[in-house]
């Protein structure tokens, strides 16, 4: 199910580098057309994922309950803060989140924080299955990291996370980016720095990432040095206390008793 997440996502994000903008679903200008089949192949995964993590009994009730206050929180936080600089300080919880609980539990509290934020503001619109999509990557890869070295909670993994944070701040906003180029950069009319249909996808790629890092630098380094900041100051003291709670829920796999 987890895979199945990714590659829903990749698609989700990377086919017009494939296929016309236009051709599929007859998706308008700005991609509205596609979205409620994104969003709702999105919440399809997330709660197969879900009830696939409960049936296989690596979760619990008391697991539940954890993403369901991690996730609150994230809603809560989220408003405070994005907006200036692109200042955000909810990515550093489903870094540390996705790093103690594994990387299933980072994707589902990645896309269901804004998905819950998104609610609460009112702030549903066509770039939210891209939003949930992009959190739940940036709360899945650090479950992927190297479990034992460096050392948890040493200053080690603190630098390790950081340095995670600064690079998928910038992976989360080139995502984000990319998710609407293709609809708003001209489709193919000619102009310097769009998105030309008729191109092959290195070429596409090339042109985007130059004009993209170009033009939103300041916003993703505003995103990134808010990761690493909150990271450093508060990952000792987070890490240690979700570990704690990890040791009481259920966040893997039980062994089977030798008792009947």
């Amino acid at each position: 199910m987890l895979a199945l997440a990714c590659v829903t996502g990749v698609l989700a994000f990377f086919w017009p580098l494939f296929l016309r903008p236009g051709a599929l679903l007859g998706s308008d200008s700005s991609g509205r057309t596609a979205t409620p089949f994104v969003m709702a192949a999105i919440m399809a995964v997330v709660l197969a994922l879900l009830i696939s993590e409960l049936s296989n009994h690596e979760l619990d009730v008391k697991a539940l309950a954890m993403l369901g206050v991690l996730t609150a929180i994230g809603a809560v936080v989220r408003p405070l803060s994005a907006g200036t600089a692109g200042i955000e300080t909810v990515f550093f919880l489903m870094i540390l989140a996705g790093r103690v609980f594994g990387p299933s539990f980072g994707f589902m509290l990645g896309a269901l924080t804004m998905f819950a934020s998104a609610l609460l503001t009112g702030g549903v619109g066509t770039w939210l299955p891209y939003q949930m999509l992009g959190a739940g990557f940036v709360g899945l890869l650090p479950g992927l990291l190297p479990r034992h070295h460096p050392l948890p909670g040493s200053r080690a993994e603190i630098v390790m996370l950081g340095g995670y944070g600064f690079v998928s701040a910038f992976l989360y906003g080139y995502l984000m980016d990319f998710a609407f180029w293709p609809f708003a950069a001209g489709l193919g009319a000619g102009t310097q720095g769009g998105f030309d249909p008729h191109a092959s996808p290195l070429r596409n790629i090339h042109t985007f990432l130059v004009v993209n890092t170009v033009t939103s630098l300041g916003w993703n380094l505003g995103r990134a040095l808010t990761n690493v900041v909150l990271v450093t100051l508060l990952g000792h003291p987070l890490l240690r206390i979700m570990r704690r709670t990890a040791r009481v829920g259920t966040f893997r796999a039980q062994q089977p008793s030798a008792q009947p």
